[in-house]
């Protein structure tokens, strides 16, 4: 075999060190809050708002030096330009990742102030943002899909079956489908304490919340979206011989992530109306908390959706999370929806341009909308290697193409003019 170019030897190197650079910094560790405010909080009758201020996050370390962090990813961002130049494509992607990860420091280091917030709005996005001129905002399109799956979680005969399955019995079925799906890989189903959701992916694993329960739609939501969307993903990331750096999420890469998972969801028929009505809430709350509600106002909100106290006051620590509580939401929430509808039109876009074979390349590792055009070039000169894992219904570009041609064709309908048109056949 031929040693690698002096070109993909400095690519791989300066790949590695963003990798280094980025391991200790773990943004939702950073901002959660200790079980002991969320006893406060139900011992006091969920009367109060939580004692969460900046100080609070004072007491909870970083892990890292803030200022010797930023200093070691400019540092990176400017050999990025010494070696490989300012405008090589991989040089523009790598220079934007490593000012990103600057910004998630800034971010951690703000906790508890409105700089956290604004920070996390520049990462993640805002309820009030669009896509394009005159479209609906992100709220606004929440409130739309609100509608509609108000009437459907109305119908008894959609409404979910009851959640008997223990997390350790959870984690076996899952454990089996890993096994499946990656067999011989290592990754893995586990318990955990420490997370805010019922499941969350890790670099090589699914936890699972100790006290949590599923039903089996619960479990075959979290096979495709967190198995073959977030563990594939990082699988086909570390996969990357050169780009290693697409095997770690920043940010802005968390949109396409979610943006595929829930698009898995709807594509395997896994999704549920409850389930897609959670993700509005969480959009709802964050546009709430950014129009000034504060934790109480955004408890009673969940309150007012049918959930207990306990649930109630997980869901809106999630949306307070980093900040106080009274002070401005972390945003990350948006990223389910906002990444969905980013996903779907790139997808829509490419089977309408006649380029259907571009869609498995944001299966390549942790990508980003915004760098396909460039990945596609990376792939063809055999930088970026092509997703060893893909889920099966993006291997079939026949099935997915003929779908979203479907999906292109039916969007040009006036909605409205059909709704009055069947009205006396529904």
């Amino acid at each position: 075999m031929l040693e690698m170019s002096t070109y993909l030897t400095e690519v791989k190197s300066l790949s590695d060190r963003i990798v280094k650079a980025q391991q200790p910094i773990r943004i939702l560790d950073a901002i959660k809050w200790d079980d002991s405010i969320k006893q406060a909080f139900l011992n006091g009758g969920c009367q109060s708002l939580p004692a969460i201020d900046a100080n609070y996050y004072q007491q909870r370390p970083l892990g890292f030096d803030p200022n010797e962090k930023k200093q070691e990813f400019h540092q990176i961002e400017r050999d990025l330009v010494r070696k490989l130049g300012q405008l090589n494509p991989l040089s523009v992607i790598m220079r934007r990742i490593c000012r990103e990860y600057q910004d998630v420091v800034c971010m951690l280091e703000a906790r508890g102030t409105s700089t956290f917030s604004n920070i996390s709005q520049e990462l993640y996005g805002s309820s009030q943002d669009v896509f394009h001129v005159g479209d609906p905002t992100i709220a606004q399109l929440g409130s739309m899909m609100e509608g509609t799956l108000s009437q459907l979680l109305q119908l008894d005969f959609l409404s979910e079956e009851p959640k008997t399955i223990n997390a350790t019995d959870a984690v076996a079925i899952l454990n089996e489908k890993i096994e499946q799906v990656f067999p011989g890989d290592g990754l893995r189903a586990m318990i955990s304490d420490g997370i805010v959701s019922d499941a969350a992916a890790g670099t090589d694993y699914v936890k699972l919340r100790a006290d949590a329960l599923f039903n089996m739609r619960d479990l075959r939501v979290l096979e495709v979206h967190e198995i073959w969307v977030h563990l594939g993903t990082t699988l086909n990331g570390m996969a990357q011989p050169y780009c290693t750096f697409l095997g770690k999420g920043p940010p802005s890469a968390t949109v396409t992530q979610e943006g595929l998972a829930v698009l898995m969801e709807i594509l395997t028929f896994s999704s549920t109306p409850d389930r897609l009505m959670r993700l509005i809430n969480r959009v709802r709350a964050i546009t709430l908390v950014e129009e000034g509600a504060d934790f109480m106002d955004i408890f009673a909100f969940f309150k007012a959706k049918g959930l207990d106290d306990e649930e109630s006051y997980t869901f809106s620590s999630r949306v307070f999370r980093g900040s106080c509580s009274n002070g401005m939401p972390f945003t990350k929430d948006l990223t389910y929806i906002k990444g969905f509808v980013l996903t779907y039109n790139f997808m829509r876009l490419a089977v309408h341009k006649g380029k259907p074979d571009r869609i498995p390349l944001m299966f390549c590792g942790k990508t980003m909308i915004e760098d396909m055009k460039v990945l596609v070039d990376l792939v063809e000169e055999g930088t970026v290697i092509p997703p060893r894992f893909l889920p099966p219904q993006f291997k079939d570009l026949m099935g997915l193409s003929a779908w979203m041609s479907f999906s292109r064709f039916m969007t040009s309908l006036n909605f409205r003019q059909l709704e009055q048109d069947y009205a006396n056949i529904l």
